[in-house]
C-alpha cells in the first residue's frame, strides 16, 4: 500500500463530514494507518484563520482577503500535517481542499480561477489528492440540513443563487478530470453512500 490523499467535497449540508468519519473508521478497523483533518483548520494556525473566515460579524471581508486566508490556512495544513503524514505512510482524509476555493470563491463569487489556482499551487507546493469524493446535493436541501444543526456562519448567509453557482462549479470541476473524482448523489441513504465510497477507496488501498 502506498500513501493516498483523499478529499471530501460538497455544498454545506451534503454529509461529507459524516462520510469522512465513516471511511476513517472503516480504514482504521482494517488496520490501515489513516489520518483525518479538515479545512480551513487542522492546525492551531488554521483553526484561528477558520474563526476569522466563518465569523458572521466580519461581513466586510473582501473577496481577495477571503481567498488568501483560505490559501494561508491550507499552506499551513499541508506543511504541518498532510505532507508529513503522507511521508509516514498514512492515508490522509481531508474535509475540503482546493476545490472548495475554486467552487466557492471562483464559481460562487466570480473570482478569477487562474488567480485562485496559482495562489493555492504556491501554498500547497502543487499537492493534489488522488481522489476527490464529491457529494452532490441541491443547495436548497443542503442549506436546510445545515441550518437545522447550528446558526448560519458567514458563508452560510450567502444567497441561494451563490450556492447554486457553487454546486455547478463543483460539477464542472469533476467533469474536467473525471478519473480523479467519485461523484455521488448525497440524497442516497447514509449506508449506501458509505458502501459506494468503501468500494472505491478499498480498491485503492487494498482493503
Amino acid at each position: 500500500m502506498f500513501p493516498i490523499f483523499i478529499v471530501f467535497e460538497g455544498v454545506d449540508g451534503s454529509g461529507k463530514t459524516t462520510q469522512l468519519h465513516l471511511l476513517h473508521k472503516y480504514l482504521t478497523e482494517k488496520n490501515l494507518p489513516t489520518y483525518r483533518t479538515r479545512e480551513p483548520g487542522g492546525t492551531p494556525v488554521g483553526e484561528k484563520i477558520r474563526e476569522l473566515l466563518l465569523d458572521p460579524t466580519f461581513s466586510e471581508m473582501q473577496e481577495r482577503t477571503e481567498a488568501l486566508l483560505y490559501a494561508a490556512a491550507r499552506a499551513q495544513l499541508v506543511a504541518q500535517v498532510i505532507r508529513p503524514r503522507l511521508e509516514q505512510g498514512y492515508t490522509v482524509l481531508c474535509d475540503r481542499y482546493i476545490d472548495s476555493t475554486l467552487a466557492y470563491q471562483g464559481y460562487g463569487r466570480g473570482m478569477d480561477i487562474n488567480f485562485l489556482a496559482s495562489i493555492n499551487k504556491l501554498g500547497t507546493g502543487g499537492l493534489q489528492p488522488q481522489l476527490t469524493i464529491l457529494l452532490d446535493l441541491s443547495p436548497e436541501e443542503g442549506l436546510a440540513r445545515s441550518r437545522k444543526e447550528r446558526p448560519a456562519d458567514r458563508l452560510e448567509k450567502e444567497s441561494l443563487a451563490f450556492y447554486q453557482r457553487v454546486r455547478q462549479g463543483y460539477l464542472e470541476l469533476a467533469k474536467k478530470n473525471p478519473q480523479a473524482y467519485l461523484v455521488l448523489d448525497a440524497r442516497l441513504p447514509l449506508e449506501d453512500l458509505h458502501r459506494k465510497i468503501c468500494a472505491t477507496v478499498g480498491g485503492m488501498v487494498g482493503a
